[in-house]
């Protein structure tokens, strides 16, 4: 009886080694990752493909290293009716539980498209020609020429002379062969769904048209990146045409070289003369178009500018955030801008010496 005992006991003895074995070599072979060399690859997994032929195809390309301990999980605690069909990219290094976490999500190839607020049409178009590779190719300029079509925003601004301004301003996904007149035609449909009817309606109280509230609402963009300020800054805008004193926006003078192909980052005097009607230094009013893509906030602060008399303002260069310092007169305007001046050839003298210091 004793020896039956002994016998027994270095049965179970054998068989916890055994199952600590095999759950630390399920555990390792889980949870070590593997490095490839095709993190910049997409592996398609059609719809209908069985757990263990996707367990194998990801073995075959080196993702997972063995693709046993993978099916074990997936048959016992795993789930395998969560793999999805789609498109991924997998990461190098990267376990096999991450492969699957990934499996689980069904991710289609898409390319990642970002229009940042105040970017123009011509932004636009680069970015588009840079990540939307054609056949036959198309340049910037036939994109452009795209962004004509004003038909998309007859219902909102009929008199609209492209689609600069209309283009929503956020982050799309779209499949990498998609076509430039369908990427357009999805950013200005964005605009039309944050477009609220009772804007149209606003406008009219202030004696403005849609296209006008959306000039408004872009030149507002480019001046200020703070939300809160941007109903002040709007209120300078109505005040100077109020008063009849050209808005002298240099962003208006930046889209002007932009517009005629000859913008360098640097604005030079032949820009702040250039006689277009976009150009707010030389010209009375608002422009004849927006300059930029434009957020709500912006619309809504040209809509509802704040009641104020300031007529100007200069970059805050203490708090480093964008905001401005407001002023109704033209000698404490002077005083800020002077402090503004000094800082800005303080910014320009370290950019000096540090170019010099790369050379």
């Amino acid at each position: 009886m004793r020896n039956i005992l002994i016998a027994l006991f270095l049965l179970i003895v054998v068989f916890l080694i055994a199952v600590g074995g095999f759950v630390f070599w399920m555990y390792s072979e889980l949870t070590t990752p593997s490095v490839h060399s095709g993190a910049d690859d997409y592996i398609t997994i059609e719809k209908g493909t069985s757990p263990s032929a996707v367990i194998d195809l990801l073995r075959q390309r080196g993702v997972i290293g063995s693709g046993t301990a993978v099916k074990i999980y997936l048959r016992t605690i795993g789930d395998a009716s969560k793999i999805q069909a789609g498109e991924y990219r997998f990461p190098s290094p990267i376990t096999p539980l991450e492969a699957l976490k990934l499996l689980e999500k069904g991710e289609d190839r898409t390319v990642r498209f970002v229009i940042p607020e105040g970017f123009t049409r011509f932004d636009i178009a680069k970015r588009i020609a840079a990540n939307f590779q054609q056949d036959p190719a198309m340049t910037e300029d036939q994109i452009l020429l795209l962004m004509n079509d004003t038909s998309l925003i007859k219902d909102i601004a009929p008199e609209a002379r492209n689609l600069e301004g209309y283009m929503y301003p956020s982050t799309y996904h779209f499949p990498p062969e998609t076509k430039p007149e369908q990427i357009i035609k999805t950013t200005v449909e964005q605009f039309k769904k944050i477009w609220k009817p009772e804007w149209a309606a606003r406008a009219k109280e202030l004696g403005r048209t849609p296209l006008e509230i959306v000039t408004i609402a872009s030149l507002i963009e480019t001046e200020s990146p703070v939300e809160s300020e941007r109903p002040i800054v709007s209120s300078v805008i109505y005040n100077r045409i109020e008063k009849k004193i050209p808005l002298g926006i240099d962003q208006t003078v930046v889209y002007v070289a932009k517009m005629e192909n000859r913008w360098d980052g640097t604005i030079h005097k032949s820009d702040i003369e250039a006689n277009s009607p976009y150009n707010t230094r030389k010209h009375g009013g608002i422009p004849p178009g927006p300059i930029a893509s434009v957020s709500v906030s912006s619309i809504e602060a040209a809509l509802n500018p704040a009641k104020t008399n300031y007529i100007f303002y200069v970059l805050d260069v203490g708090k480093n955030d964008g905001s401005h310092h407001f002023y109704a007169s033209a000698a404490e305007f002077e005083k800020g801008k002077a402090v503004y001046q000094r800082w800005l050839e303080e910014q320009r003298k370290l950019k000096r010496e540090n170019e010099a210091n790369a050379q």
